[in-house]
């Protein structure tokens, strides 16, 4: 496992572990010049204290690079400490760096060089060894080798751990923070979904009676104040559909969310249109009841339906078919035939058509939407309708 990214150490922390490593030699350089004969340090040891201090000053020096250059730094302390048994502490430093990084072949090579180092520093010096000792010569510094190898393999296991506990909260914070922004998205979407089925409706049977005051001018009293009516009637109604709409998406506990219409408010749909000056006919050919999700889509496509008639094709006659039966399909179509009159531009909101496809696909079904060849348009809508008590019988 590759852990070469290791984070970057301050100043302090560089400072305390290199006097850590300069106090780990003390003990081992004092023990040698206590072992030296009497007399020595004068003469052929007096590399003790000359060459030795100032060699262990060098590794020390050479571990401030060990996180750039952690391979020759390692090997350069470990060779170097063959001369300096005050280096011995550096070196087990290097070891430990090097170790870190848990690589096999890096870290056995260190240690083999850190082991036959200690043999070669005790050369140096005059020391007699007891008979037999041999092996505890060996075994020492191979032993203090496997602490600090033990060590360092330890402390890079704990980077790794804490590396990837970092970049999981990291992953967790992006996924939290793409959840919110989808969570946005799909609020407004739904905003705006909400606001164009209830309100887009209504207005555009508003402002097609507004056209028709505005552009006929033969209509008499009687007709004019029926259609002023109507124009009244329908912002009134457009308002309490907006106070209801705000007041569920503002989860106003107060407010209860209004009833969802369904197949069954279809016939009020179609005369609230005739009112406005739609010509609607409207057959139905269903038996039974379909489920709230397949009624309230039928509702919704052919209130879309109007909607577009009503922008798109004033004047024009628009006839419903609404059929099906429990364990087939639920069938609808909005036609209506061209415009006889002028059509008023009204905004497009961009949402009615597209609001459409996605009701109609969350609940299992297909929309098709196209102009006929006499110059009208179509809208079909086709809603699974599965028959659940045979399912539950079953």
């Amino acid at each position: 496992m590759n852990t070469d990214i290791a984070p970057r150490l301050g100043g302090w922390q560089q400072t305390w572990r290199l006097v850590a490593a300069a106090a780990l030699g003390i003990p081992l350089w004092l023990a040698t010049g206590a072992a030296l004969p009497r007399g020595c340090a004068t003469d052929s040891c007096s590399w003790l204290v000359t060459g030795d201090p100032l060699v262990a000053l060098g590794c020390l020096t050479a571990l401030l690079w060990r996180r750039r250059f952690p391979l020759t730094v390692a090997m350069a302390v470990a060779i170097a400490s063959s001369a300096s048994t005050l280096a011995i502490g550096a070196a087990l430093l290097a070891l430990c760096s090097i170790s870190a990084r848990r690589r096999p072949v890096e870290i056995g090579v260190v240690a083999l060089v850190y082991v036959a180092a200690s043999q070669l520093a005790l050369v140096l010096y005059p020391i007699e060894s007891p008979p037999g000792s041999m092996w505890l010569q060996l075994a020492l510094p191979t032993l203090s080798a496997g602490i600090g190898v033990a060590i360092g393999v330890a402390i890079g296991a704990r980077r790794v751990e804490v590396r990837s506990l970092r970049e999981r909260a990291e992953s967790a914070e992006r996924e939290q923070t793409a959840r919110a922004a989808q969570a946005r998205a799909l609020e407004r979407n739904r905003i705006a979904r909400e606001m164009h089925d209830v309100l887009a409706h209504r207005i555009s049977l508003v402002a097609m009676q507004a056209g028709v005051l505005d552009h006929r001018g033969n209509r008499t009293t009687e007709e004019n104040r029926m259609l002023i009516r109507g124009i009244a009637d329908g912002s009134h109604q457009a308002l309490e559909e907006l106070r209801d709409v705000l007041g569920v998406l503002r989860a106003d506990p107060g407010r209860p969310e209004p009833p969802q219409p369904s197949l069954d408010r279809i016939p009020e749909l179609v005369a609230d249109a005739r009112t406005s000056g739609l010509h609607v006919t409207l057959t139905t050919t269903v038996t039974g009841k379909p489920s709230d999700v397949v009624g309230r889509t039928c509702y919704r496509g052919i209130q879309e339906g109007l909607t577009n008639a009503a922008k798109h094709a004033p004047g024009a006659h628009v006839h419903i078919t609404v059929e099906g039966t429990v364990g087939d399909e639920l069938r609808v179509s909005v036609r209506n035939s061209p415009a006889t009159t002028t059509a008023t531009q009204l905004p497009a909101s961009g949402f009615g058509l597209l609001g459409l496809a996605e009701r109609i696909t969350l609940a299992g079904g297909k929309l098709s939407h196209h102009p006929t060849p006499d110059g009208g348009y179509v809208l079909t809508a086709q809603l699974p309708w599965p028959n659940h008590d045979h399912e539950k019988r079953s």
